[in-house]
């Protein structure tokens, strides 16, 4: 089955002054027939990246067009931009997570996508946000989250690049805090034993009820190491959604 893409652009209240620019990987479904609604999984990229990083960094469209071709179920693969935010509201007023929340998942939802089987996966920064949202509860339809390489920390520390406002902002925003909340949801986290975030990665997973797919593997805190376990993560996104 072949795998189309496409890319748009919006107006955010929540990102003012800036474009929202997003990528969308989905199924070609043939013509003709009943066309069902695709689940769909929402990437959340890392620091210093956008969008793009999706089909162009990660080649997400080629790797979900394999996992077609080897009999994966069906589902589309979305991205949009966040700047460096870390994925939550911000003392500056831009609130990231407000915006996957309440435009752009209705907009995959105007689409034709079914917003009630929604996967969550990203990639550092991004696998924080991912972690984040899956654990608030704020989207309906979340069936399940990935997080590859996860920036996550167990503590507050002000040399943490800008991810959070302040100690009061990380208390708001501990997912290590939250990790209760993710019980019953299906989540898998993967991180390169190379990394130099395994050490907190492996505490957080430690503590996560529940299953937790994934583990870790040889490799970095790069591309080259999420390209090689991205098939893993959308077989595991796969499962749960379709």
């Amino acid at each position: 089955m072949a795998v189309r893409t496409s890319t748009g652009q919006f107006v955010s209240a929540f990102r003012p002054g800036t474009a929202t620019h997003w990528s969308l990987a989905a199924p070609d479904l043939p013509p003709g027939g009943a066309q069902p609604e695709l689940p769909v999984a929402v990437f959340l990229h890392g620091r210093g990246g956008d969008h793009s990083v999706l089909l162009e960094g990660l080649a997400g469209a080629e790797a979900l067009e394999r996992h077609l071709a080897a009999g994966g179920a069906p589902f589309a693969l979305a991205a949009v931009d966040g700047g460096d935010t870390w994925w939550h509201r911000r003392a500056d007023g831009t609130d990231t997570q407000a915006m996957l929340v309440q435009e752009f998942a209705p907009q995959l939802g105007r689409l034709g996508f079914d917003l009630g089987r929604i996967g969550l996966f990203g990639l550092s920064m991004g696998g924080f946000g991912a972690l984040l949202l899956a654990s608030q509860g704020r989207l309906p339809g979340v069936r399940a989250v990935a997080a590859m390489s996860p920036a996550v920390w167990a503590a507050y520390d002000p040399r943490l690049e800008g991810a959070f406002d302040g100690p009061a902002d990380f208390a708001a925003h501990n997912v290590f805090a939250l990790r209760p909340a993710l019980a019953a949801l299906p989540k898998r986290i993967d991180c390169g034993t190379g990394d130099d975030l395994a050490a907190t990665v492996r505490d957080y997973r430690a503590g996560l009820p529940g299953a937790v797919d994934g583990g870790f593997q040889p490799g970095g805190h790069d591309d080259s190491y999420w390209r090689s376990i991205l098939p893993d993560v959308l077989a595991f996104l796969g499962r749960h959604l379709g």
